[in-house]
């Protein structure tokens, strides 16, 4: 039995960490401020539709209407819990802080509310915002989770990510010496990636000692420089055998202390072009769960052995 899982699972989930952490079950309740992103200016990543990834929140709402409204539909199906406001939806350091501050503000006096989630870019946070982080971490749980998307240089400039690994490096460096619990994002299946790459990536982040990570795999949108690259390339898309594959791989190597916060992603379904098994996500996390007891395989095998 792996030690951090009360989901039979065995790598350690998000439910399990909450559960280990606050008792109860917590909810993170996705929001959208219309922050917008400062690498815009640069073009944008190529994967980038500019569309919010939540798909439930509603920027045209008042913050604690939009936060409601989401709550409301969630608690449905589970009562009881608790939850944490998610900065989901583009940079939210990209706007003026002292508006971020009443965000904030509204957020922290509701009933129930035990955390924060903000979700930026490692070459967008100044240190003004980095001492409002050190404040806010003192009042509640603070999670800042930064967009790495891959380890190799040479794919953040192909996907013109805007910032290098060094970037990432020097700001998760800045939010562990504050004690600030940071959450990495990667994409498996990166144009040109080879799975030795996709493995480098997580061995990069173990070395960084991340609390957190959020796996996905790279989905064409409508409408993105990327839709158009597989136009005219066709670029490989992993199959979903391939990218099971890969992650039970990147989970072996993975540190077990390391919180699983998402192991697919959920794509616009309007939106996608490939790859379309990316809409099954039940199957995919099941069938994960398979390959791994087929293997007898656990989080940080590599690691711890």
């Amino acid at each position: 039995m792996f030690k951090n899982t009360i989901d039979n699972k065995r790598y350690y989930t998000l439910n399990c960490f909450f559960k280990k952490k606050f008792k109860k079950k917590v909810i993170k309740i996705p929001l959208d401020i219309n922050s917008g992103c400062p690498n815009q200016l640069n073009g944008g990543c190529i994967f980038c539709s500019n569309r919010s990834v939540s798909n439930i929140s509603d920027s045209t709402l008042d913050i604690v209407e939009q936060f409601n409204k989401v709550k409301n539909i969630l608690e449905k199906k589970w009562p009881n819990s608790l939850y944490i406001p998610y900065f989901q939806s583009g940079t939210n350091t990209n706007i003026p802080i002292q508006k971020f501050k009443n965000f904030v503000d509204k957020l922290l006096v509701i009933n129930k509310v035990v955390g924060l989630s903000i979700a930026t870019r490692p070459d967008a946070i100044s240190d003004e915002w980095l001492n409002y982080f050190d404040e806010l971490n003192k009042k509640t749980f603070l999670t800042i989770e930064l967009g790495l998307q891959s380890s190799n240089d040479n794919t953040l400039k192909y996907i013109n990510r805007g910032h290098t690994c060094k970037d990432f490096s020097d700001t998760v460096v800045k939010l562990q010496q504050k004690n600030i619990f940071t959450v990495a994002h990667i994409i498996n299946g990166l144009p040109y990636e080879t799975k030795t790459d996709m493995i480098n990536t997580i061995k990069y982040l173990n070395k960084l000692n991340i609390n957190a990570i959020k796996i996905h795999m790279l989905f064409i949108s409508k409408n993105t420089k990327l839709a158009t690259i597989y136009h005219d390339t066709k670029f490989h898309i992993l199959s979903k055998d391939e990218y099971i594959d890969i992650v039970c791989e990147q989970l072996q190597y993975l540190n077990e202390n390391i919180v699983i916060e998402r192991i697919t992603g959920d794509p616009i379904i309007g939106d996608l072009i490939e790859p379309q098994w990316l809409t099954k996500k039940f199957v995919i996390l099941n069938d994960l769960d398979k390959e791994m007891v087929k293997r007898n395989i656990y989080q940080g095998d590599y690691v711890n052995h």
